[in-house]
């Protein structure tokens, strides 16, 4: 067996603390496009606890994918020129609270060598524990190393992604992002300058910053939410995305959605450009 392979899948990091309040999870709620209509209820109570009639403020699923922000199962010594995000799946075990103190145990499920110059996609996993020991969720992660393949890993296969149904969409819908979208994101733990500083994202290869993959993330679990949810995030039980191509801040996503029982699958792209941002998306509700 590769030494290299042993010594990534051998990776974990246990019991690491964090803590967050309802500024966070309002300003993920923010981040990812609620509230923009301000008179919008349903909208509103993501962002907003009420005063004169008070509500339970409710929090966004996928916030849990910035509850630990910086959670990892240690350092890879990765080309970090050559890593991209490659997929999202979130395991909801219960309702995320509106404060807490949690753990968050992180490693890595596999490593997936695709051979010397055809990089490497590591899987790694994250378990965010309430102070009572009870999971939140379960992230997983699957990163792709462009650079660091072929040091002799097993032949494995990755798992096959979903797939979409054959039929015409159930549902499409248009959401618009801001151009400043990326700017108030990042105050959500990913401070990358790709995301915020034109010079940067031009040396990275892009005409202006881009927006976060995993704000596109959370705009389809917000898709969702409107669509198939009614807005009751304790409904989710999971959330899947493959990353393929990012979106630009100010840009219009447009998200076909198919229902089959308890299962919605979706994928997103921008018609602007003709181009296809999220695949494979899975949401599971119950």
């Amino acid at each position: 067996m590769s030494a290299r392979y042993d010594e990534l899948k051998g990776l974990k990091n246990l019991g690491q603390k964090y803590a967050y309040s309802d500024r966070e999870v309002m300003l993920y709620a923010y981040g990812i496009g609620l509230g923009a209509d301000p008179m919008d209820e349903k909208e509103l109570a993501f962002v907003n606890e009420g005063t004169l009639t008070p509500r339970p403020l409710k929090v966004v699923p996928t916030f849990a994918s910035v509850a630990a922000w910086g959670a990892g199962p240690g350092e890879m010594n990765l080309n970090r020129v050559m890593v991209v995000d490659g997929e999202r799946d979130i395991t909801f075990h219960q309702p995320l609270p509106v404060a807490a103190s949690i753990t968050a145990d992180s490693s890595v499920v596999e490593v997936y060598d695709k051979g010397k110059d055809k990089g490497v996609v590591i899987a790694h996993q994250t378990v965010l524990k309430n102070e009572k020991g009870e999971k939140l969720a379960t992230l997983v992660a699957s990163r792709f190393a462009r650079g660091d393949g072929g040091f002799g890993g097993p032949s494995l296969t990755q798992p096959d992604p979903h797939e979409i149904p054959s039929r015409s969409p159930d549902t499409t819908i248009d959401i618009t992002t801001r151009p400043d979208q990326a700017l108030v994101y990042r105050l959500c733990g990913d401070r990358n300058p790709l995301h915020s500083d034109p010079e940067f994202a031009k040396k990275a290869g892009f005409p202006r910053p881009i927006l976060h993959g995993m704000c596109t993330y959370g705009i389809t679990c917000r898709g969702v939410l409107q669509t198939y949810a009614d807005y009751d995030a304790s409904a989710f039980r999971q959330h899947v995305a493959r990353f393929s191509s990012p979106v630009y801040p100010g840009e219009t996503v447009t998200m076909d959605l198919w229902k089959d029982g308890n299962t919605i699958s979706f994928e997103a792209k921008v018609d602007a450009r003709g181009v296809t941002v999220i695949k494979n998306g899975k949401t599971v509700l119950g």
